[in-house]
């Protein structure tokens, strides 16, 4: 992440601030406000302190990570040299915000199932390079993580069962070649490849793109062999507002979202310097 940030600073830097440099009195020390100019969940204040405190400028936060925001609330203040301010504001702006819209979907989502036994979670369909922030963004915001990277657990889709016989080798391959360290979940579409992959010991299996009365008969069927247990159940596409409580209606422990951070839209905020 830290490298991630310096790569954001250097590309927006480009060869200098010309503007600053042609304007602001060098040495000049400033202090700034950000302020909201939107509703939602506050997330990257760990992120925004390092950004701005490696760089010699002093943050104090008004507001805290989780926090529900309004327009005009009075998040964080800045005092420091006003040229490193100002060539830190857009990066700091641009994750701050991102960040916040992230943990805003997934706190509104979470908060449509609070009262269901069954967990949120995000995807790897993050912006490009950020994956991280927006991992950590979903935390703040209620969901859970899921995977962070490829090594994190082995997850078997559809491209890599279209070079196997089927999701039961492609699972059973899995369980040769895996330690027992990780955990082995496997895509599935339909109700026999569920009960075949529950049967033989897939730690979760997703039902993926099945609508709630096809999951509702892969989970009435897995009841019936006395198997619902030996597996978490994850759904996964096609969620949304709308339809989210017809599957966490279900026996079901998992609702994976793509959209909490490839379709969300970033909060609005703005850094303004004192005069």
């Amino acid at each position: 992440m830290d490298k991630i940030i310096e790569y954001m600073l250097a590309e927006d830097e480009g060869f200098g601030d010309i503007t600053s440099q042609a304007v602001v009195e060098k040495g000049k020390i400033v202090k700034a406000y950000i302020i909201s100019k939107d509703e939602g969940i506050l997330a990257g204040n760990d992120i925004i302190r390092q950004l701005f405190e490696e760089n010699g400028v002093k943050v104090t936060f008004w507001m805290a990570d989780g926090t529900k925001i309004s327009n005009n609330d009075l998040l964080m203040s800045v005092v420091g040299d006003a040229r490193t301010i100002l060539l830190l504001e857009r990066t700091a702006l641009n994750l701050l915000m991102r960040m916040s819209g992230v943990a805003s979907a997934a706190n509104h989502f979470a908060n449509l199932v609070k009262d269901l036994d069954v967990r949120i979670a995000g995807t790897r369909k993050t912006a490009p390079a950020i994956g991280k922030f927006d991992k950590y963004a979903l935390k703040i915001g209620g969901a859970d993580t899921h995977r962070f990277s490829l090594d994190d657990m082995v997850l078997i889709k559809d491209n890599h069962i279209a070079t196997c016989e089927s999701p039961l080798d492609a699972l059973k391959k899995a369980k040769e070649n895996t330690s027992f360290s990780k955990k082995i979940e496997i895509e599935v579409e339909t109700l026999k490849d569920a009960v075949e992959c529950v049967k033989n010991g897939a730690d979760i299996v997703m039902l993926d793109n099945m609508s709630p009365s096809e999951v509702n008969e892969v989970v009435d069927e897995l009841n019936k062999l006395n198997i619902r247990q030996n597996s978490l159940i994850e759904v996964s596409g096609g969620i949304n507002e709308d339809n989210i409580l017809d599957y966490a209606d279900l026996d079901i422990d998992i609702i994976s979202i793509g959209a909490l951070t490839h379709a969300t839209r970033s909060l609005d905020f703005s850094l303004k310097l004192q005069s």
